[in-house]
């Protein structure tokens, strides 16, 4: 057998080298090599590799190196918005899908027709509008799409996909430019997911007056700086948390009562063509635009417009979104620090893993998700400010790819936090022992002031008392931080008799309740004066059920 040397292409790859001899009998074949090898393709069957022969690592780097199967994953193939697919609860997200706002174009439509037929558009028939009302659910949206693709307009497409199917094609949309649909639509779509967001705070403060009225006079900690500070109690730190979500209702409120409707204001805010339409009767456009905004259920109109509702108005609503994500990153951010602390934990399920790795772990997770959330919502004004601050003249269309994304995502975002943090209040478990543990291990240093004020009562020399305060204070606090140890001036202040007048009340004197001040008043002020009007007031809505929750 006489041995064959093969001429063979050296390739260089991540700076190696790959040499090859091949013994091939009986002929002389050329061999083509490529890359790093992963196969050597010969024309003979003599000529094989073994994949048995290549190493683990070889073997990885050709299935990285291979190119994603087309038929493989077919169904997971697509980005999905983790808003919708992971967190968004169902009625916030109809309240932005599809469904909604198509069916509301038409809505808009049906009112516009409506309203100009009884101001005296006669071309309007009693038939057109009862086709229009009966086809309201009916939307091809196939139809719409291969509208939309040859027209290069959304809006018109839908107009004649509602026109196809009715009789009223000649007078659907008449005398508007699209901003009438898209821009009223938002704008009702707004109010909507406003007062479902409503419902959710009410229902979270609700469930925070709970625990706060339970905890009211369990003293814990204060801090100021994340130091330890003058005691307060469980129930008014909630207090704290509460009273923030109380005023973005306020301001949530406020936003539902004066969010207006654009109206019919046509192409660029001036009604030219309703004033043509009307044959130059002003007071009947301005009926018009009155008439169709109470027809979609709204009270205001804005007075004035470019071609679009001024953008200021989705800053504003934005703004009441932050001001909700900003009460519960704080909210959140608190129980994430006493979790840490051991002292209060959010709920923890039987079989909820805290870590892969660190099987012991309860993490506080739901905190984690709603800080996460929140931060985005928070940074959202500012993307509307900038769009607020750059519209053109009448109308600039760089406003709208944006706020097809900020504007629902907002209130998607908002809804999960609200949804999330109701879960979480509504099952906050505190450890009052660990709580009280952490009290006492401060309360003897905070306790000195009024040790001190009593022994002068009884006679006794407040400078010298003041000294060996001081000298027992630095020694306890050289004995738990040297050594570790629990705090143990009371101790000496137990066996110094120059503080013998008080040694047999010593126990009332440090008594923790005598250290929070009004804090357990202060919650039932609170709770009296302000929380439970609001509650009243918003009775009607506090035992609507969500239609879903969070997986949580």
């Amino acid at each position: 057998m006489q041995k064959q040397n093969i001429n063979f292409r050296s390739l260089k790859r991540r700076n190696v080298i790959f040499t090859l001899s091949l013994l091939c009998i009986p002929c002389h074949r050329t061999i083509s090599l490529a890359s790093p090898p992963k196969s050597i393709q010969c024309e003979t069957d003599s000529c094989e590799t073994d994949d048995n022969h290549k190493s683990n690592t070889n073997k990885f780097e050709d299935i990285m190196n291979e190119p994603f199967p087309e038929d493989s994953l077919i169904d997971h193939k697509t980005y999905e918005h983790p808003l919708v697919k992971r967190y968004a609860t169902k009625e916030m997200s109809f309240i932005f899908s599809p469904a909604m706002k198509f069916t509301t174009w038409r809505k808009l439509w049906i009112a516009l027709a409506t309203a100009e037929q009884e101001l005296g558009i006669d071309i309007i028939t009693d038939e057109q509008l009862s086709q229009m009302r009966d086809k309201l659910y009916e939307i091809d949206f196939d139809f719409a799409a291969e509208k939309e693709k040859e027209f290069r307009h959304d809006v018109m497409a839908h107009v004649h996909a509602f026109g196809e199917e009715t009789s009223a094609m000649p007078i659907i949309h008449l005398g508007a430019t699209s901003c009438y649909v898209t821009d009223n639509t938002d704008l009702i779509q707004m109010k909507e997911a406003l007062i479902l967001i409503k419902r959710k705070l009410v229902q979270t403060i609700h469930i925070l007056k709970e625990f706060a009225v339970k905890y009211r006079d369990l003293p814990t900690l204060g801090f100021t700086h994340y130091q330890p500070a003058q005691l307060t109690t469980v129930g008014k730190r909630c207090t704290l948390w509460m009273q923030d979500l109380l005023l973005d209702l306020y301001k949530v409120d406020q936003g539902i009562t004066d969010l207006p409707m654009r109206g019919a204001k046509g192409t660029t805010g001036t009604q030219a063509s309703f004033l043509e339409l009307f044959d130059g009767d002003h007071e009947k456009v301005k009926s018009l635009d009155r008439r169709v905004s109470e027809l979609m259920g709204f009270d205001k109109v804005i007075p004035v417009s470019g071609q679009t509702y001024t953008r200021k108005i989705d800053y504003n609503i934005l703004s009441i979104l932050s001001g909700i994500g900003q009460s519960a990153y704080k909210m959140t951010g608190d129980i994430r620090l006493l979790s840490n602390l051991k002292e209060i934990e959010e709920p923890f399920a039987n079989t909820q893993i805290g870590s892969s790795a660190m099987a012991y772990k309860r993490n506080p997770m739901r905190s984690e998700r709603v800080g996460s959330l929140a931060r985005y919502i928070m940074g959202l004004p500012n993307m509307a400010a900038n769009t607020s601050a750059n519209q053109w003249f009448e109308r600039t269309l760089d406003d709208s790819a944006i706020r097809r994304i900020y504007i629902p995502e907002g209130f998607l975002a908002t809804d999960v936090v609200l949804t999330l943090l109701s879960n979480i209040a509504d099952s906050l478990h505190v450890w009052p022992n660990v709580v009280t543990t952490h009290v006492m291990a401060e309360l003897p240093f905070m306790a000195t002031e009024v040790i001190l004020m009593e022994c002068v009562k009884k006679g006794g020399d407040r400078q010298e008392l003041h000294e060996a305060i001081r000298v027992h204070s630095m020694s306890a606090g050289r004995v738990v931080k040297d050594e570790g140890k629990p705090n143990d001036l009371l101790e000496r202040i137990a066996k110094d008799p120059l503080f013998a007048s008080v040694h047999d009340d010593l126990e009332r004197l440090i008594n923790p309740l005598l250290f929070v001040g009004r804090a357990p008043e202060q919650v039932d002020e609170f709770i009296t004066e302000e929380i439970n009007q609001v509650l009243e007031e918003n009775i009607d809505i506090l035992d609507i059920d969500s239609v879903d929750g969070v997986e949580l």
